[in-house]
């Protein structure tokens, strides 16, 4: 019998032992600088960089000199916002983006920027003419994440970029936890930015990309060496660059099949923890990632359960700051009582989730409610 679970592969997904097998020798054999032109060393690296590139890109449909490397989502979404508004600027995006958007946007709005935050209904979703009446003639940029990292929420991004471009308006996307999970395509989608990160998607830590299309003029925020088009400066981090595009190009071989596999392991625990007296779905059940289910036990504090799931790796919807519980932004903008709020879960599955930690966590959980 198995004596854990990990549940929390929103967080973050442990490292595909392939990824790692292909990143070993860019430590100590094959460590050149991709920027050291004139040896063997370096032209070595940068072929395998070139290479990670075209992998990237090839999973979300775009052309490799459209991928610029990052330290990862974060600096990714930091660069599409500051890189592109000035002072007098409009910016819109929703109630319901990661933080990595949100704290960006109340910085820009203390210099001299415009920033709409839009609701979304009880399901998360934005609806389009919410979108359509707040677009003005300052709009510069409007950013709505793909898939919401708490309930999984696919927004509908077509028909979003859609009006976006027809006000002649750019339209970037935090993708984070949707590319690898779902099909993510940039030109078919009407994307013009695109974060997203490796660690989501079983490679490593440390390294993402910024998608931006052909024409899209993003100034740096990171100066010094001209590095990734002279869009973001830094010596490259060859292995994790090697990681990522190796775990890219698994997701685009293995992404399908995967999903329907986790579809199925997703639903069983949805299904058996829903039937707890006073457990509700947060969010709808269409429109949302295959591996993500966020729950309130209603009544019950949601701290204390999670504390009690010994062996059980599973996020609350909340964020704790100074030991004062404070009810996840999402939920509320959901309508989400604070309580409920407060009392909900986050179970998100991966590549590597058995079908054992599904039936340890519902028994972890069911044994709360019963003993």
């Amino acid at each position: 019998m198995i004596q854990r679970a990990y549940l929390d592969n929103n967080a973050t997904t442990p490292t595909d032992p392939r990824v790692v097998n292909e990143m070993l020798p860019y430590f100590s054999e094959k460590y050149g600088n991709a920027s050291s032109r004139n040896h063997a060393y370096g032209w070595e690296a940068k072929e395998a960089v070139d290479h990670a590139r075209e992998q990237v890109a090839d999973l979300i449909g775009a052309n490799p000199n459209e991928i610029v490397f990052t330290s990862g989502a974060t600096e990714s979404n930091n660069l599409a916002l500051k890189g592109l508004l000035n002072e007098g600027d409009h910016f819109i995006t929703c109630a319901t983006e990661h933080k990595a958007i949100l704290d960006p946007a109340e910085s820009l709005n203390t210099k001299g920027i415009n920033v709409d935050i839009l609701p979304v209904q009880s399901d998360g979703l934005l609806e389009i003419k919410t979108l359509k009446k707040a677009i003005s003639d300052n709009t510069r940029l409007v950013s709505i994440m793909m898939a919401n990292n708490e309930t999984g929420c696919i927004q509908p991004i077509k028909e979003l970029s859609t009006i976006t471009h027809s006000n002649q308006v750019l339209f970037h996307t935090d993708a984070t936890q949707a590319v690898g999970k779902m099909p993510v395509e940039v030109n078919d989608l009407g994307i013009d930015l695109m974060s997203f990160s490796s660690h989501k998607m079983y490679g490593p830590k440390g390294i993402g990309a910024l998608y931006i299309r052909k024409g899209s003029k993003v100034q740096p925020l990171i100066e010094g060496g001209g590095h990734e088009q002279g869009i973001r400066s830094g010596t490259l981090n060859v292995p994790a660059i090697v990681g990522f595009g190796k775990a890219c190009e698994l997701c685009k071989q293995e992404m399908e099949e995967e999903a329907r596999r986790i579809n199925i392991l997703r639903d069983k625990l949805e299904q058996s923890l829903l039937s707890i007296d006073g457990a509700q779905l947060n969010g709808g059940i269409e429109n949302r990632l295959p591996n993500v289910t966020n729950i309130a036990f209603s009544g019950v504090d949601g701290e204390r359960l999670l504390l009690s799931l010994n062996g059980v790796a599973v996020s609350q919807g909340s964020a704790c700051t100074s030991a004062v519980v404070e009810p996840s932004h999402v939920l509320k903008s959901m309508g989400i009582p604070d309580q409920l709020a407060n009392s909900s879960l986050r179970f998100s599955l991966g590549r590597f989730t058995t079908e054992d930690e599904i039936d340890f966590t519902i028994q972890k959980v069911q044994q709360q409610f019963t003993s």
